[in-house]
């Protein structure tokens, strides 16, 4: 089963508000922007993707390079000796 996973990033570009929704399935990743006038409010983006998610036009998927984690090599150490 692919792992899904959803983005959203909020940031001012003059003089509007934009907000970025990324969503990745498996290795795809697609996008769709959002432009609010004024600096929304926590509970109105909240309110907006609850009533508006299924509404945005994403763009078509791209294949996505996903990074890979390294992991502390005394974390690997704790882990191994702890099995």
């Amino acid at each position: 089963m692919d792992k899904a996973t959803g983005r959203l990033t909020v940031f001012f570009e003059d003089p509007f508000w934009i907000d970025v929704f990324e969503r990745t399935e498996g290795s795809r990743l697609s996008a769709a922007k959002v432009t609010f006038g004024a600096e929304p409010k926590d509970y109105e983006i909240y309110d907006f993707v609850l009533n508006h998610y299924y509404d945005l036009q994403f763009s078509p998927a791209v294949d996505a390079v996903m990074k890979t984690t390294k992991k502390n090599p005394k974390r690997v150490q704790r882990d191994v000796k702890n099995r």
